[in-house]
C-alpha cells in the first residue's frame, strides 16, 4: 500500500470568500487525518484571485492546531522570499508547538509572477540564484551545534525535516546533493518528471536525514460516484487554467458541463499536456489510472490535489481515495 498525502491551495471558490476558504481547508484537514492521510501540506503562492494559502506559515498554525495527527508542512516556503534564519525560527516555532508534526518544504522559485516577485522586493533574475546556500543556512540553523554567529531561536536543535521542492531538473539536482526528500509537482509540470526522478535518483548522496532517494509525486484526483460527475467537477481547474494563460486569472470557477468542448485545439491540447497526470473519474476508473502511474514512475507517495469548486464534493472525492488507498501496490 502506497502513503497518500494531501496538497492544499485553500481554493477561493468563485461565489465564496477567503474566510470561507480557509475554514474549508482546516475542515478537510481534519477529515484527511481521519481518513490517514499521511501529511497535509499547504503552497505559498502570491497575488492569485483562486488561492488563500500565501501567508504559508499562519495558515499551517492554523490547521496544526485544529488537528491532531496529521504531519503538516509546507508544499513549500518559496525561499527566495524569506530570510533563512526567519524561516528556521518559524519553523522552529511550529516544532516546539507540535513535536513531531511539522515538514519544511522549500522551493527555489516566489510563487508569483514578475510583477509580484519586485513586490516581494527582489528581480526575477535572483530567484533562486542563491538557492543551494539558502538551503545549507537553513539546515544548519536547526541543527544542534549551528555555525551560524546569530542563533535561531527557536529553530536550534529542533531538525524539522526538510524536502526539496522542484518542477524542473534543478530541483532534482539540489535534492540529490544534500541529501533529502525530492517532491516533484507533477501535477503541473509533467514533462520534466521522468528525467528529473532518475536525476535524482542516480545522484543520490545519503546525508543524515535520509539514507536512500525518497520520491513524492504530485497528481491531481478528482474521485465521484459515476464519470460523468467527476469529469464535470474536474472542469473547474480547466477553466482556471484556461483562464491563467488567457491572462484573466479568476477565482476557481464553477463547474461547467462539457466545458472541453468550448474550447480551441490549442487550448484543448495545453490542459492535455498540464494535466496529464491526473485520475478523475468513479472510483475503479481512478484506481486504475493512479496505479498505472505508479507501476511506472514508482513513487515512495503521492501527493494529492484536487480543486474542486464544491467543499461536499472535495470532500467525498477525498473519502473516495482513501477508500482506494489499500488497493494501491507501490512498485518496488
Amino acid at each position: 500500500m502506497i502513503s497518500l498525502s494531501v496538497l492544499d491551495l485553500s481554493p477561493i471558490v468563485e461565489g465564496g470568500s477567503v474566510s470561507a476558504a480557509l475554514r474549508n481547508t482546516l475542515d478537510l484537514a481534519q477529515h484527511c487525518e481521519r481518513w490517514d492521510y499521511q501529511r497535509y501540506w499547504l503552497a505559498e503562492h502570491h497575488a492569485t484571485p483562486d488561492i488563500a494559502s500565501a501567508a504559508t506559515v499562519v495558515l499551517m498554525t492554523y490547521v496544526a492546531g485544529g488537528t491532531n495527527t496529521i504531519r503538516v508542512g509546507s508544499g513549500g516556503i518559496m525561499l527566495p522570499n524569506h530570510s533563512p534564519l526567519v524561516v528556521a525560527e518559524q519553523f522552529g516555532t511550529l516544532a516546539a508547538l507540535y513535536p513531531g508534526r511539522i515538514d519544511l518544504g522549500l522551493g527555489r522559485s516566489t510563487g508569483s509572477n514578475p510583477a509580484t516577485a519586485r513586490a516581494l522586493g527582489h528581480g526575477p533574475e535572483a530567484v533562486g540564484s542563491n538557492f543551494a546556500s539558502d538551503i545549507e543556512r537553513v539546515q544548519d540553523y536547526l541543527s544542534e551545534a549551528p555555525r551560524q554567529l546569530v542563533p535561531a531561536i527557536p529553530g536550534r536543535g529542533s531538525r524539522v525535516p526538510l524536502w526539496i521542492l522542484g518542477s524542473s531538473l534543478i530541483g532534482a539536482q539540489h535534492a540529490a546533493r544534500f541529501g533529502l526528500p525530492f517532491s516533484f509537482a507533477s501535477q503541473f509540470a509533467p514533462l520534466a518528471l521522468a528525467p528529473a526522478v532518475k536525476l535524482y535518483r542516480d545522484n543520490f548522496q545519503p546525508s543524515s536525514q535520509l539514507s536512500e532517494p525518497y520520491v513524492m509525486l504530485g497528481y491531481n484526483v478528482v474521485v465521484a460516484d459515476c464519470d460523468q460527475e467527476a469529469q464535470y467537477l474536474a472542469s473547474s481547474q480547466q477553466q482556471a487554467m484556461i483562464n491563467r494563460q488567457r491572462g484573466t486569472p479568476s477565482q476557481l470557477p464553477r463547474p461547467m458541463r462539457d466545458f472541453r468542448a468550448t474550447l480551441g485545439e490549442q487550448e484543448g491540447a495545453l490542459l492535455d499536456i498540464v494535466l496529464s497526470c491526473s485520475a478523475v473519474g468513479a472510483p475503479e476508473t481512478v484506481r486504475s489510472q493512479l496505479q498505472a502511474f505508479i507501476d511506472h514512475m514508482a513513487p515512495d507517495e503521492l501527493i494529492v490535489t484536487s480543486q474542486i469548486h464544491d467543499h461536499q464534493a472535495r470532500l467525498r472525492s477525498f473519502d473516495l481515495l482513501a477508500t482506494l488507498r489499500r488497493d494501491l501496490i507501490a512498485a518496488r
